[in-house]
Protein backbone atom coordinates (compact mmCIF):
# COMPACT_ATOMS: atom_id res chain seq x y z
CA UNK A 1 0.00 0.00 0.00
CA UNK A 2 1.13 3.65 -0.97
CA UNK A 3 -0.67 6.11 1.63
CA UNK A 4 -1.84 9.29 -0.37
CA UNK A 5 0.64 11.48 0.78
CA UNK A 6 3.26 9.72 -0.08
CA UNK A 7 1.57 9.57 -4.14
CA UNK A 8 1.50 13.43 -3.61
CA UNK A 9 4.86 13.74 -3.02
CA UNK A 10 6.22 11.49 -5.72
CA UNK A 11 3.60 13.36 -8.55
CA UNK A 12 5.54 16.53 -7.00
CA UNK A 13 9.10 15.28 -8.55
CA UNK A 14 7.65 15.69 -12.24
CA UNK A 15 8.44 19.52 -11.53
CA UNK A 16 11.76 21.33 -10.76
CA UNK A 17 10.53 22.82 -7.87
CA UNK A 18 9.26 19.23 -6.32
CA UNK A 19 12.75 17.84 -7.09
CA UNK A 20 14.72 20.59 -5.44
CA UNK A 21 12.52 20.73 -2.45
CA UNK A 22 12.69 16.67 -2.11
CA UNK A 23 16.24 16.57 -3.24
CA UNK A 24 14.97 13.60 -5.70
CA UNK A 25 13.70 12.10 -8.99
CA UNK A 26 12.26 9.52 -10.81
CA UNK A 27 13.22 7.11 -12.81
CA UNK A 28 11.29 3.90 -14.04
CA UNK A 29 11.43 0.71 -16.18
CA UNK A 30 13.76 -1.96 -14.89
CA UNK A 31 16.56 -1.78 -16.57
CA UNK A 32 17.22 1.98 -15.90
CA UNK A 33 15.95 1.24 -12.04
CA UNK A 34 18.77 -1.73 -11.85
CA UNK A 35 21.57 -0.02 -13.43
CA UNK A 36 21.16 2.59 -10.42
CA UNK A 37 20.64 -0.12 -8.60
CA UNK A 38 24.25 -0.84 -9.41
CA UNK A 39 25.49 2.57 -9.51
CA UNK A 40 26.89 5.00 -6.40
CA UNK A 41 23.46 6.68 -6.18
CA UNK A 42 21.03 6.19 -3.74
CA UNK A 43 17.84 4.60 -3.59
CA UNK A 44 15.69 6.17 -1.21
CA UNK A 45 12.60 3.58 -2.87
CA UNK A 46 11.58 1.17 -5.17
CA UNK A 47 7.77 0.39 -6.26
CA UNK A 48 6.51 -2.20 -8.44
CA UNK A 49 4.11 -3.96 -9.09
CA UNK A 50 6.07 -7.43 -9.93
CA UNK A 51 8.66 -9.20 -7.66
CA UNK A 52 11.33 -7.78 -9.03
CA UNK A 53 13.99 -6.94 -6.73
CA UNK A 54 14.09 -8.07 -3.54
CA UNK A 55 13.92 -4.49 -1.82
CA UNK A 56 11.24 -3.11 -3.76
CA UNK A 57 7.74 -2.66 -2.27
CA UNK A 58 4.56 -4.09 -3.79
CA UNK A 59 1.97 -1.54 -5.14
CA UNK A 60 -1.46 -2.22 -7.42
CA UNK A 61 -0.89 -0.93 -11.16
CA UNK A 62 -3.32 1.34 -10.69
CA UNK A 63 -0.84 2.97 -7.84
CA UNK A 64 1.59 2.97 -10.02
CA UNK A 65 -0.43 4.65 -13.37
CA UNK A 66 -1.40 7.28 -10.20
CA UNK A 67 2.17 7.80 -9.56
CA UNK A 68 3.91 7.24 -13.07
CA UNK A 69 5.60 9.84 -15.11
CA UNK A 70 5.28 8.03 -18.68
CA UNK A 71 1.76 7.85 -20.92
CA UNK A 72 2.11 3.53 -20.46
CA UNK A 73 3.16 2.95 -17.00
CA UNK A 74 6.36 0.97 -16.16
CA UNK A 75 6.37 -1.92 -13.42
CA UNK A 76 9.13 -0.61 -11.10
CA UNK A 77 9.64 2.95 -10.18
CA UNK A 78 12.51 4.28 -8.07
CA UNK A 79 12.56 7.32 -6.16
CA UNK A 80 16.09 8.58 -6.20
CA UNK A 81 18.15 11.07 -4.10
CA UNK A 82 19.45 13.64 -6.52
CA UNK A 83 23.20 13.78 -7.06
CA UNK A 84 25.61 17.05 -6.01
CA UNK A 85 28.64 17.07 -9.00
CA UNK A 86 31.34 19.25 -8.24
CA UNK A 87 32.16 21.90 -11.67
CA UNK A 88 35.68 22.10 -10.52
CA UNK A 89 35.37 18.52 -12.08
CA UNK A 90 34.45 19.62 -15.65
CA UNK A 91 38.33 20.54 -16.54
CA UNK A 92 38.20 21.52 -20.70
CA UNK A 93 41.93 22.20 -20.40
CA UNK A 94 42.39 18.29 -19.50
CA UNK A 95 39.23 16.94 -21.50
CA UNK A 96 36.86 17.89 -24.17
CA UNK A 97 33.51 18.81 -22.36
CA UNK A 98 30.39 20.20 -23.79
CA UNK A 99 28.86 23.35 -22.82
CA UNK A 100 24.46 23.68 -23.42
CA UNK A 101 22.81 27.10 -24.05
CA UNK A 102 19.67 27.15 -23.08
CA UNK A 103 18.79 23.64 -24.72
CA UNK A 104 15.16 24.08 -23.97
CA UNK A 105 13.81 20.21 -24.91
CA UNK A 106 13.68 17.66 -22.54
CA UNK A 107 13.84 14.87 -25.76
CA UNK A 108 16.74 17.02 -27.50
CA UNK A 109 18.69 17.23 -23.66
CA UNK A 110 18.57 13.16 -22.85
CA UNK A 111 19.34 12.58 -26.23
CA UNK A 112 22.13 14.82 -25.73
CA UNK A 113 23.30 13.14 -22.38
CA UNK A 114 23.92 10.22 -24.14
CA UNK A 115 25.38 10.80 -26.66
CA UNK A 116 28.59 12.27 -24.47
CA UNK A 117 28.49 8.57 -22.60
CA UNK A 118 28.96 7.57 -26.03
CA UNK A 119 31.73 9.61 -27.25
CA UNK A 120 33.47 9.28 -23.78
CA UNK A 121 32.35 13.46 -22.65
CA UNK A 122 32.30 13.20 -18.84
CA UNK A 123 30.91 16.64 -17.96
CA UNK A 124 28.37 18.56 -19.81
CA UNK A 125 28.20 22.58 -18.30
CA UNK A 126 24.84 24.22 -18.84
CA UNK A 127 23.62 27.65 -18.92
CA UNK A 128 20.64 27.84 -15.41
CA UNK A 129 17.84 28.14 -17.87
CA UNK A 130 19.18 24.72 -19.93
CA UNK A 131 15.74 21.76 -19.32
CA UNK A 132 16.60 19.89 -15.78
CA UNK A 133 18.47 17.13 -16.76
CA UNK A 134 16.63 15.11 -14.01
CA UNK A 135 13.18 15.60 -15.65
CA UNK A 136 11.70 12.24 -15.64
CA UNK A 137 11.37 13.03 -19.58
CA UNK A 138 15.23 13.30 -19.61
CA UNK A 139 16.15 10.53 -17.56
CA UNK A 140 14.16 8.69 -20.10
CA UNK A 141 15.70 9.66 -22.72
CA UNK A 142 19.41 9.08 -21.36
CA UNK A 143 18.92 5.58 -21.45
CA UNK A 144 20.77 5.15 -18.00
CA UNK A 145 23.63 7.51 -19.40
CA UNK A 146 22.51 10.12 -16.78
CA UNK A 147 24.24 7.83 -14.51
CA UNK A 148 27.72 8.28 -15.70
CA UNK A 149 28.01 12.02 -17.36
CA UNK A 150 28.19 14.59 -14.84
CA UNK A 151 25.84 17.55 -15.57
CA UNK A 152 26.64 20.88 -14.15
CA UNK A 153 24.28 24.28 -14.44
CA UNK A 154 25.82 27.27 -13.44
CA UNK A 155 26.28 31.04 -15.19
CA UNK A 156 27.56 29.85 -18.22
CA UNK A 157 28.99 32.78 -19.84
CA UNK A 158 31.14 33.58 -16.98
CA UNK A 159 32.18 30.03 -16.35
CA UNK A 160 33.51 30.38 -20.14
CA UNK A 161 35.47 33.38 -19.27
CA UNK A 162 37.99 31.73 -16.82
CA UNK A 163 38.47 29.24 -19.46
CA UNK A 164 42.20 29.04 -20.68
CA UNK A 165 41.80 26.92 -23.63
CA UNK A 166 39.52 26.13 -27.11
CA UNK A 167 36.29 26.92 -26.51
CA UNK A 168 34.25 25.84 -30.09
CA UNK A 169 30.47 26.78 -31.14
CA UNK A 170 28.57 26.34 -34.22
CA UNK A 171 27.38 29.03 -36.49
CA UNK A 172 26.50 29.48 -40.48
CA UNK A 173 29.67 31.88 -40.55
CA UNK A 174 31.47 29.37 -38.98
CA UNK A 175 34.89 27.37 -40.27
CA UNK A 176 34.19 24.31 -42.16
CA UNK A 177 34.14 21.92 -39.10
CA UNK A 178 35.88 18.72 -41.57
CA UNK A 179 38.68 21.25 -42.61
CA UNK A 180 38.93 23.23 -38.94
CA UNK A 181 41.70 22.07 -37.13
CA UNK A 182 40.18 20.58 -33.94
CA UNK A 183 41.82 19.68 -30.62
CA UNK A 184 41.16 16.75 -28.48
CA UNK A 185 40.72 18.91 -25.43
CA UNK A 186 38.31 22.28 -25.30
CA UNK A 187 34.73 22.79 -25.07
CA UNK A 188 31.91 22.61 -27.38
CA UNK A 189 29.22 24.95 -26.89
CA UNK A 190 25.79 24.18 -28.43
CA UNK A 191 22.90 26.62 -28.75
CA UNK A 192 19.25 26.93 -28.08
CA UNK A 193 16.68 25.56 -30.68
CA UNK A 194 15.57 28.13 -32.47
CA UNK A 195 18.18 30.96 -31.78
CA UNK A 196 21.72 28.80 -30.97
CA UNK A 197 23.59 30.00 -28.89
CA UNK A 198 23.36 33.68 -27.17
CA UNK A 199 24.92 36.75 -27.79
CA UNK A 200 26.64 36.96 -23.90
CA UNK A 201 28.29 33.41 -24.54
CA UNK A 202 29.35 33.26 -28.04
CA UNK A 203 31.70 36.35 -26.74
CA UNK A 204 33.84 33.74 -25.72
CA UNK A 205 33.78 31.52 -28.88
CA UNK A 206 37.65 31.22 -29.92
CA UNK A 207 36.86 28.70 -32.57
CA UNK A 208 33.39 28.96 -35.04
CA UNK A 209 32.61 26.07 -36.64
CA UNK A 210 30.25 25.04 -39.19
CA UNK A 211 28.46 21.77 -40.40
CA UNK A 212 27.89 22.66 -44.05
CA UNK A 213 24.88 20.73 -45.97
CA UNK A 214 25.28 19.08 -49.00
CA UNK A 215 25.01 19.92 -52.01
CA UNK A 216 24.54 23.61 -50.52
CA UNK A 217 22.79 25.07 -52.90
CA UNK A 218 19.92 22.41 -52.88
CA UNK A 219 19.60 21.95 -49.06
CA UNK A 220 16.25 23.91 -47.66
CA UNK A 221 16.59 23.20 -44.23
CA UNK A 222 18.18 26.08 -42.00
CA UNK A 223 19.79 24.31 -39.78
CA UNK A 224 20.16 20.87 -37.98
CA UNK A 225 17.91 19.74 -34.96
CA UNK A 226 20.79 20.28 -32.16
CA UNK A 227 21.15 16.54 -30.94
CA UNK A 228 21.66 15.77 -34.05
CA UNK A 229 24.17 18.28 -34.57
CA UNK A 230 25.81 17.41 -31.44
CA UNK A 231 26.17 14.04 -32.74
CA UNK A 232 27.83 14.99 -35.52
CA UNK A 233 30.65 17.23 -33.97
CA UNK A 234 31.52 14.47 -31.05
CA UNK A 235 32.19 12.13 -33.87
CA UNK A 236 34.36 14.83 -35.84
CA UNK A 237 36.01 15.40 -32.75
CA UNK A 238 36.59 12.19 -31.45
CA UNK A 239 37.66 10.96 -35.43
CA UNK A 240 40.61 13.14 -35.09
Amino acid sequence: MITRAEILDIKSLATKHGREELGAFIAEGEKLVGEIRNSSLRIRRILQTKPIFSEGEMISEKEMERISQLKTANSVLAVVELPRHSLAKAQPAKNLVLALDRVQNPGNLGTIIRLADWFGISDIVCSEDTADCFNPKVVQATMGAILRVRVHYTNLAEWLSKQNTNIYGTFLEGENIYSAQLDKTGVIVMGNEGQGISAEVAENVSHKLLIPPYPAERCGSESLNVAIATAVICSEFRRR
